[in-house]
């Protein structure tokens, strides 16, 4: 059966630390998020008197404005290769799958396609197209488009990463005008949220000019892109008249400020600049007034430590560097208790959890032996910058060189990183950096697969590919997709154990993702639990 990510939870709320020297507690009533349910995971909300306002009417001609904490990626937007934070965020808005994943719920829905996918038999299916469908340039969807875009992510010249999350399709064809046929090579319980990771491009204009429409993709979601924000550091939307599918624009436009620096972030929403933010600093999570709301959604969202494994080739070495990590401190002290340290490689919400059978602790004398067994002496320490672990890099800095070893430490752009391991500039054993690949889906196949299934990760990053534990980790992933209900899941489960023993790469911590938004002139928003905004059902007043 297919696995659905749980909806939100009321039991957990927002915890400042005092070690912030942040407000000794939230002023304001927490209270569950407005609207409806906020996400997965659990989440909590703040204002600062917690009243309910009276909302002012909504207005088809209102423009939504944000501020956007990821800064864009070094490739486009086309939705066969960006990975991006900020270009997956945005193709939520303009792009559209046969299906889609709500943002919020997770919950699987027709979006090009009229209805899910019908089963014919147990390895086929067939989606009809929506009615009147056509692309924001005005060309209507055929199924020729539907067919080429499978093919385009499926062939190997293009390196597509989606590529890794759909090798159980065997052949997508038009039946006719409307209907395309997808047959699979075994029975597979997730077919409709996968094909959602699949988005539907005019097969003319991505052929006509890649590089253009790389910049500035064609799609049939609610919103059009006309401005890329390469040059404007804004990403700027407009309603996609032509668009015919379940969830319209109730905006006519929206802006995106590119707002890397907190304090810049921070300042845009509480001078009413912009009405929503992401990445809400720890710092400030106390200090927002009505009618700013603050909200904080427990997902996958994590921190995660990769290892160069044809540097660090005995495991104990990189046991050593998990047991070194002082995770009260990281969690607390670094993320205001925003984060939980991992357990497992899913969150503790998630369906298919269970506790790792190797859960690291901090525990220096274990980590000292570890390492000097290995003959480890050095470290070359890799961070990528993002502001919101910007506490973080220090503790584990801190904590490595606690061991008696050189540490030789370098923090780059997120994109300059994976720049600089893929192309193999320098030395580096260890890196740390943010990942959720839960935008992409919820179900633990997917995200295992992320970073241990395709060549990009484990064969030119990691350089785990070809081990051991590599090849059984690809039977393991391979046998649990065939199955169904628990049987699924405890295989899965032998997959984290594995993982948690081997840890090629592995999380640190999970986290909640704060946002902030304006409770007044945003109509029907909701937090969610993945990294970046989402504005689908979303209206602004008139006053906007």
């Amino acid at each position: 059966m297919a696995i659905s990510t749980p909806h939100a939870s009321r039991r957990d709320f927002i915890r400042i630390s005092s070690t912030l020297g942040l407000a000794a507690g939230i002023a304001a009533t927490l209270a569950a998020c407005g609207g409806g349910d906020g996400g997965s995971g659990t989440s909590a909300t703040t204002g600062a008197t917690g009243d309910s306002m009276m909302e002012a009417p909504a207005s088809s001609d209102g423009t939504i404005t944000a501020g956007i904490s990821y800064e864009l990626g070094t490739n486009g937007y086309d939705p066969m290769t960006t990975t991006a934070a900020l270009t997956v965020a945005a193709n939520w808005h303009t792009m559209e799958g046969l299906t889609e994943l709500d943002p919020a719920s997770r919950e699987v829905y027709a979006a090009l396609g009229a209805e899910l996918p019908t089963a014919i038999d147990d390895t086929t299916y067939e989606v009809t197209l929506r009615e009147g469908a056509v692309f924001s340039d005005g060309t209507p969807v055929t199924t020729d488009d539907v067919v080429f875009s499978f093919d385009r992510v499926r062939d190997p010249a293009n390196k597509s990463l989606y590529a890794q999350f759909i090798t159980f399709v065997d052949t997508v064809t038009a039946k006719d005008d409307t209907t395309v046929t997808i047959t699979t090579k075994y029975p597979f319980s997730l077919i409709a949220e996968r094909l959602s990771v699949v988005k539907i491009v005019p097969r003319a204009a991505a052929e006509a000019d890649p590089a253009a429409f790389d910049l500035n993709p064609v799609g049939t979601g609610p919103y059009t892109m006309t401005d890329n924000g390469a040059g404007s550091q804004k990403v700027v939307f407009e309603r996609n008249e032509g668009y015919t599918g379940p969830k319209p624009a109730l905006a006519k436009d929206m802006v995106w400020q590119i707002l890397p620096d907190d304090t810049t972030r921070t300042n845009a929403i509480t001078s009413n600049t912009v009405q929503a933010i992401d990445a809400v600093p720890v710092a400030n999570l106390t200090s927002m007034q009505d009618p700013i709301k603050v909200a904080a959604q427990q997902g996958f969202g994590l921190l995660f430590i990769m290892f160069n494994n044809s540097v660090l080739t005995d495991v104990k070495a990189r046991q050593a560097v998990l047991y070194a990590l002082d995770y009260a401190s990281i969690c607390e002290t670094g993320l205001g208790t925003l984060a939980t340290p991992a357990s497992c490689f899913v969150h503790e919400d998630h369906p298919a959890y269970k506790k790792a059978s190797t859960v690291y602790t901090y525990d220096v004398e274990k980590a000292k032996s570890l390492l000097a067994e290995a003959g480890v002496t050095e470290i070359n320490l890799l961070c990528t910058d993002h502001g919101w672990f910007s506490n973080v890099r220090p503790i584990v800095r801190q904590n490595l060189e606690a061991l008696g070893v050189t540490v030789n430490y370098q923090e780059k752009k997120s994109s300059e990183v994976y720049g600089y391991i893929d192309s193999n500039e320098g030395a580096w054993d260890v890196m740390l950096a943010p990942g959720d690949p839960s935008v992409f889906g919820s179900d633990a196949d997917l995200l295992l697969r992320w970073w241990y299934g395709g060549d990009v990760w484990t064969d030119t990053r990691m350089h785990w590919k070809g081990t051991e534990a590599y090849t059984k980790v690809q039977e393991m992933l391979d046998e649990a997709v065939k199955l169904t209900g628990d049987k699924q899941i405890a295989k899965w489960q032998e997959v984290f154990n594995l993982l948690s023993d081997e840890v090629p790469l592995y999380p640190l911590l999970h986290r909640k993702t704060p946002t902030a938004y304006n409770g007044e002139t945003l109509q029907g928003f909701k937090p969610i639990a993945l990294t970046g905004l989402s504005f689908a059902g979303v209206g602004t007043t008139a006053t906007a």
